[in-house]
């Protein structure tokens, strides 16, 4: 058996095959969701990659990270990644995301929610401090 990091009795975790799987990460522009969203990538799975951070818009609170980033790097391990600009918050843009997903590929596996709508608010308290 491999080792694990634990001692040569553990066998080597390897993550699963998820060819064929569609998945959805909500805040896949950085963060966990980013993460996620690439690991989801490298096991096959086709990844719709949402957030509200997109190329050539300014981004949240300009901190670094957008969709388009992330699909491309998914792409670049191998993977599919699907950017789709998405504020969460906004109830229209879900449904449409998911109209999407059932349109182009008739079904869901895997729901990641990473996404946190409250980066301006409270920003927006700490700087009033």
């Amino acid at each position: 058996m491999g080792t694990g990091g634990h001692g040569d009795d553990q066998p080597m975790w390897t993550s699963p095959r998820l060819s064929g799987a569609v998945a959805v990460v909500t805040g896949a522009s950085r963060g966990a969701g980013r993460g996620i969203a690439r690991v989801l990538g490298d096991a096959g799975a086709t990844v719709y990659v949402t957030g509200r951070s997109v190329r050539g818009r300014p981004t949240t609170d300009g901190m670094a990270g957008t969709v388009d980033e992330t699909a491309e790097e998914i792409a670049a391990r191998g993977g599919v990644g699907i950017p789709v600009r998405v504020d969460h918050m906004d109830d229209a843009q879900v449904e449409a995301l998911f109209a999407r997903v059932r349109r182009e590929h008739g079904h869901l596996d895997l729901l990641v929610n990473s996404a946190f709508g409250g980066n301006e608010r409270w920003i927006g308290c700490i700087r009033q401090d």
